[in-house]
C-alpha cells in the first residue's frame, strides 16, 4: 500500500473504533479537536502495531486535524528522520495537553537532541511549546543519565520560575519536572527542600503549589 492507501485504511479503522461517549466526555473536559473519534489509547496503539514506522506516513498523519491521527503520527515517526526543524514545526502545531503529553512520551523524549531541544522549547513564550519542553525534560529526568548534572540544575531553576506562570499546563509541567528532579537522588530532594522551605506561608499560589507538592513527595518517600 502506498501512503495514501495506508492513510485511508487507518481512517477506516478509526471510524470502526469510534466512541461517541468518550469524544463527548473529552469535549466537556476542554479537549477540543477539529475531529475526534473518541478511540481509546489501547486501540490506537493496536492500530499503530499494524504498520511499520514510516516518515512519510507519520508526516501525513500529523497534518490531519484528527485527534487519533496526531497520536498515531508520534507512534509511527522514525527517530532517525525526525530532524530538529521538523520537531519545531510539530511542537508549534500542538493545541492541547493530550497531544503534548502523548507526543512527548511516544516521540520527543527518544530524540538524540531531546535535552538541548527541551531547553530551547522551555525558553519559548508559546504555552504548548513551553509545556512540551518541560514534559520532555521530565521524561529525560525519569530515565536518569540522559541529562548532565549541570543541565538538570539549570532545568530546576527554570521549573521553579515557571510555577509562577499564568498557564495551568506550564505550571503543572514545571511541577512534574521538580518532582522528577527530586526522585532522581536524595541529594536532589534535599536541594529542593532547601529551596522551598521559606514558602510555607507564601501568599503566591505558585509557591504554595510547589511547597505542597514537595511536602507530598517527601511523605510518599
Amino acid at each position: 500500500m502506498d501512503i495514501k492507501e495506508q492513510l485511508k485504511d487507518i481512517k477506516t479503522q478509526l471510524r470502526l473504533s469510534m466512541n461517541g461517549a468518550v469524544s463527548q466526555s473529552m469535549r466537556e473536559k476542554g479537549l477540543v479537536y477539529k475531529l475526534n473519534f473518541g478511540v481509546e489509547l489501547p486501540r490506537i496503539k493496536m492500530i499503530a502495531e499494524g504498520y511499520e514506522k514510516n516518515h512519510d506516513l507519520a508526516q501525513a498523519l500529523w497534518k490531519e486535524e484528527i485527534r487519533e491521527c496526531k497520536i498515531l503520527a508520534g507512534m509511527l515517526q522514525p527517530i532517525e528522520t525526525f530532524y530538529p526543524e521538523i520537531a519545531d514545526i510539530w511542537v508549534e502545531n500542538i493545541r492541547n495537553i493530550e497531544i503534548a503529553e502523548l507526543t512527548c512520551m511516544n516521540l520527543f523524549q527518544h530524540l538524540p537532541y531531546a535535552p538541548a531541544k527541551s531547553f530551547h522549547w522551555i525558553a519559548d513564550e508559546q504555552e504548548y511549546v513551553q509545556t512540551c519542553g518541560f514534559l520532555t525534560a521530565a521524561r529525560l529526568l525519569m530515565k536518569k543519565g540522559d541529562m548532565t548534572e549541570r543541565a538538570s540544575g539549570e532545568l530546576l531553576d527554570q521549573a521553579i520560575c515557571a510555577v509562577h506562570s499564568d498557564s495551568y499546563h506550564i505550571r503543572n509541567a514545571a511541577l512534574l519536572v521538580i518532582r522528577k528532579y527530586m526522585q532522581h537522588s536524595e541529594e536532589h530532594a534535599f536541594q529542593v527542600c532547601r529551596l522551598v522551605e521559606g514558602m510555607a506561608d507564601s501568599t503566591l499560589e505558585g509557591e504554595q503549589m510547589l511547597y505542597n507538592m514537595v511536602k507530598e513527595e517527601l511523605a510518599v518517600d
